[in-house]
């Protein structure tokens, strides 16, 4: 395989000396799935049928250019742009969708068995999304965008593993079209947290924007290809088994001042280049106004 962009692990971060060599869970990969499986030939759908990641090949994608969106980004973040980031950088990526589904169920009064379908069903997929974007990462070894400028300071410290494609946006559009099947009439707030999170990803300067549209793309496709499983689905008498919300309640599933719904201590420590922070935490403690739909 050739490559014509920078790799991951050829290059060190800004502010290191050697390019990195812990990366996070690089046999990921090759772990079990729950919806999709795969054999020789790469990756299947539910159905078995060979599943063509949908995500452009780098080596087509100008990151020199996309650097400057990077740069831009960090440049031009505004209070609000400063708090996405940071509330959709800080954990895990399933911390902030874990608490847009409990809200959900809440909200339409979900009955406890249905409830844990939704919930199994939602990280299950989310599972099967991100096993293949590791796969994807470490296929590609696409570089961050502190290795391509190593002066660059990030608003939140680099992740240690590849950057393409992005798994926050993959995963945020796979939850995005799980949680639309179960509650329709809440797809547009959803499809906004999942554009939220991508773009917070940017502002963060941790990923090109091509890492983020990819991957939006990718994990919609395996949501798609799921919700196509979930239809068919029936219990004892040949009845669908799910039970979906068309209705719109308007479930408050947006962060209030992006304030974690769990809190999270978020790492001190970062070995490459970080932004400091002027004034008081940016202004961190002051009101922020609530996400607006921009759809």
């Amino acid at each position: 395989m050739s490559f014509n962009y920078l790799r991951w692990s050829q290059v060190a971060y800004a502010g290191e000396r050697t390019s990195p060599k812990d990366g996070v869970t690089p046999n990921a990969g090759s772990w079990p799935l729950f919806y999709f499986s795969r054999d020789q030939r790469g990756f299947l759908t539910p159905e078995g049928d060979p599943f063509d990641v949908p995500v452009a090949d780098p080596n087509h994608i100008p990151f020199e250019q996309e650097l400057q969106a990077v740069h831009s980004a960090l440049a031009n973040a505004d209070r609000r742009g400063v708090a996405l980031a940071e509330y959709y950088g800080t954990g895990v990526p399933t911390k902030q969708w874990t608490p847009v589904a409990d809200r959900l169920i809440d909200t339409y009064g979900v009955t406890p068995v249905e409830a844990a379908r939704i919930l199994a069903v939602l990280h299950q997929a989310l599972q099967d999304t991100m096993v293949v974007v590791w796969a994807e990462k470490y296929k590609w070894d696409v570089a961050r965008p502190n290795q391509y400028d190593q002066e660059l300071r990030t608003l939140l410290c680099t992740p240690r593993f590849p950057a393409y494609p992005s798994g926050h946006s993959a995963l945020s559009g796979c939850a995005e079209e799980i949680l639309s099947y179960f509650f329709p009439g809440e797809r547009r707030p959803l499809h906004q947290v999942a554009e939220d999170n991508a773009l917070s990803r940017l502002i963060a300067g941790v990923h090109f924007p091509a890492d983020n549209t990819e991957g939006l793309k990718l994990g919609r496709t395996m949501g798609h290809f799921i919700v196509q499983q979930l239809h068919e689905d029936t219990d004892a008498e040949g009845r669908p088994v799910d039970r979906r919300f068309h209705e719109n309640l308007q479930a408050d599933i947006f962060p209030r001042r992006y304030e974690q719904f769990i809190p999270f201590e978020f790492p001190k420590r970062c070995s490459s280049l970080v932004e400091t922070k002027s004034g008081p935490e940016k202004e961190k403690n002051e009101e922020v106004a609530k996400p607006k739909l921009y759809i």
